[in-house]
C-alpha cells in the first residue's frame, strides 16, 4: 500500500493484498475485499462495500450520497461485487430509503464516466460503455451490453443478453435477448451475435425467434402476444424468462 498523500479512515476494513495508490480517499464504514486495486485519486465513501479482485481506476467516486432530494441522510449502502473493472470518473451513488442500497454484481466493466444512480441493481457480466447514465432504481440483468452515451430513465428494466445501441434514450423496458436502437428507441431484432458467443444453441435461438414473432411481428398487442406464447410455445427457461419479464414490466416494453 502506498500511503503517500492518501487518506484512509482507521475504521475502514481493508482486505489482504489490496493496492491503494496516492491521493486516494477511503472513508469510515468502508469494506474492501482481498486483491482489489484502487488507483490514484479514487474516492471511496461511507457505506461502500467492494468485493475481491476489483480494479478501481483514477478519480472514480463510489458511495456518494444520492442525487435525490428525498434523501434525508438515512443509512444506506453501495455494494459492489467481485472482479469488477470500474474505469475513470465512474460515479456510483448509495441507495435511499426506497431500497436501502445500490448494487453492482460481479465481473462487470463500467467504462469511463458511467453514472449509476441511487438504488440501481446491476447484474453480472455487463459491459457498460463510456458516459452511460443510469437514473435511480434502474435494473440491468446479466450479460447486457450498453452502448456509449446511453441515457436510462428511472425505474427502467433492461433484460438479460440485450444489446443497446450507443446514444440511445431508454424510457421503456428492454426485454431479454433483443437488440434495440434508433430514435425513438425501437426493437431491431435479436442479439444473435451475443447469444451465439454465450453458447446458445441453434434450437434455443430459434425458440427466441418464435417468441418475438408473436411480440413484434404479429398484429397482436402485448397482452395478446403473451397469451399466444403461453398457448403455443412449450414452457422452458427461455420462454418463462421472456414471459415473466413482460408481465412484470411497469413501464411497458419497447415497441
Amino acid at each position: 500500500m502506498n500511503q503517500q498523500f492518501t487518506s484512509i479512515h482507521p475504521e475502514a476494513k481493508i482486505g489482504k493484498d489490496v493496492e491503494i495508490g496516492p491521493f486516494v480517499t477511503i472513508d469510515k464504514d468502508v469494506v474492501i475485499g482481498d486483491g482489489t486495486k484502487i488507483m490514484s485519486g479514487a474516492v471511496i465513501l461511507e457505506g461502500t462495500r467492494i468485493g475481491c479482485n476489483c480494479r478501481i481506476f483514477p478519480h472514480a467516486v463510489l458511495g456518494a450520497v444520492p442525487q435525490d432530494l428525498k434523501f434525508v441522510g438515512e443509512y444506506t449502502t453501495c455494494e459492489i461485487g467481485d472482479n469488477n473493472t470500474i474505469r475513470e470518473f465512474v460515479t456510483i451513488n448509495r441507495g435511499t430509503k426506497s431500497t436501502g442500497r445500490t448494487v453492482v454484481g460481479n465481473n462487470n466493466l463500467l467504462m469511463a464516466y458511467t453514472h449509476v444512480g441511487h438504488d440501481c441493481v446491476l447484474g453480472n457480466n455487463l459491459i457498460v460503455s463510456n458516459a452511460t447514465q443510469f437514473a435511480g432504481e434502474v435494473h440491468v440483468d446479466d450479460f447486457a451490453v450498453v452502448g456509449g452515451g446511453t441515457l436510462v430513465h428511472q425505474f427502467t428494466h433492461i433484460g438479460c443478453h440485450v444489446m443497446i445501441q450507443g446514444g440511445s434514450r431508454l424510457g421503456k423496458d428492454i426485454p431479454p435477448y433483443v437488440m434495440v436502437g434508433r430514435e425513438p428507441i425501437s426493437y431491431e431484432g435479436l442479439n444473435l451475435v451475443g447469444l451465439k458467443r454465450r453458447g446458445y444453441t441453434n434450437e434455443q435461438i430459434a425458440e427466441v425467434q418464435d417468441i418475438y414473432k408473436y411480440i413484434y411481428l404479429s398484429k397482436l398487442n402485448t397482452t395478446q402476444a403473451i397469451e399466444a406464447i403461453e398457448a403455443n410455445i412449450a414452457p422452458s427457461e427461455i420462454r418463462d424468462t421472456v414471459v415473466s419479464f413482460v408481465k412484470s414490466s411497469s413501464r411497458g416494453i419497447v415497441r
